[in-house]
């Protein structure tokens, strides 16, 4: 493998990356694209999973669906809230639906310090999960292994949903035409009530899943929702594919960026951001966003 062996390992830890932040976004792009909300909270959603999973794995297996359980559920009743939350305010303008949103996270992300302590948590994972396994004569976190593979199932599953579905062409026509959705006799709103709450629910399963990855701590919430919304901006708004491919390009940005050019990687995802926004800007990727 030569010259490029070094870099094996960043870059499947770019796959990792990439994938949760998927998942997340994922969730962000449903809010906004069916809901039309701006959810400046879906960080404190993935929190939620995520101090969940801190708080109830003990590095057993009998853990671990107990904690995606209880994960999925918190965040999806959090998701469904916050869609009675903005109800007054759903058809207003997205300055609005940020604020209040916003001051939702501020307020979410508050008790969970309250509850769970200033300082980072640890992430007890299955024994048999908390080991290095080889890889190409390199050793690497057996559960980040585990966790691609889990990710990449959800994110096909996801894609099939949505675009095999009768559930995901419901979702598709409420974005292009509620009123005819509302023809046939289901009610838009519900629509929207019911992708919140599975914007949640993603969340919270990521928060679960991601947490050896990123974990619970005070400054969560933002990281991954400055993230998701750099996904959601690159990959476009009616695209899981193209949701996918800006998630994994993100990924590969933050850790191949700190093993090839450690000194300006904090700025290689948003000049790598300015770059694809002028070229799309130009008309030069105008099919980015389009599967």
């Amino acid at each position: 493998m030569g010259e490029l062996d070094p870099y094996l390992i960043p870059a499947l830890d770019g796959v990792a990356y990439g994938l949760l932040l998927f998942v997340v976004a994922a969730g962000l792009v449903l809010s906004f694209g069916v809901a039309g909300i701006l959810n400046l909270a879906h960080g404190t959603l993935y929190a939620i999973g995520a101090y969940t999973a801190a708080w109830l794995a003990d590095g057993g297996w009998a853990a671990v669906p107990l904690a995606l359980v209880a994960g999925v559920i918190a965040s999806t009743a959090a998701g469904t809230a916050l869609a009675g939350l903005l109800t007054p305010v759903k058809r207003g303008d997205h300055l609005t639906q940020a604020l209040l949103t916003f001051g939702l996270a501020l307020a979410g992300g508050s008790l969970l310090v309250s509850a769970f302590g200033p300082e980072d948590l640890p992430v007890r994972v299955p024994a048999a999960l908390d080991r290095s396994v080889d890889v190409a004569g390199h050793s690497y976190a057996a559960y980040r292994l585990v966790f691609i593979v889990v990710a990449a199932v959800i994110a096909i599953g996801l894609y099939l949903v949505v675009t095999r579905t009768r559930a995901g062409m419901l979702v598709r026509a409420a974005v292009d035409d509620p009123q005819m959705v509302a023809c046939l006799g289901v009610d838009p709103t519900r629509v929207r009530v019911g992708v919140l709450a599975v914007s949640g629910a993603l969340a919270g399963l990521a928060g679960v899943l991601g947490a050896p990855i990123i974990g619970p701590g005070p400054s969560t919430a933002a990281t991954v929702l400055l993230l998701s919304l750099v996904v959601v901006v690159l990959g476009g708004l009616n695209s899981v594919a193209g949701t996918l491919l800006a998630a994994l390009a993100v990924g590969e940005i933050q850790t191949l960026g700190v093993a090839l050019l450690p000194t300006a990687a904090p700025f290689l995802l948003y000049a790598a951001m300015a770059l694809i926004l002028a070229a799309r800007a130009r008309g030069l990727l105008s099919r980015w966003s389009t599967a």
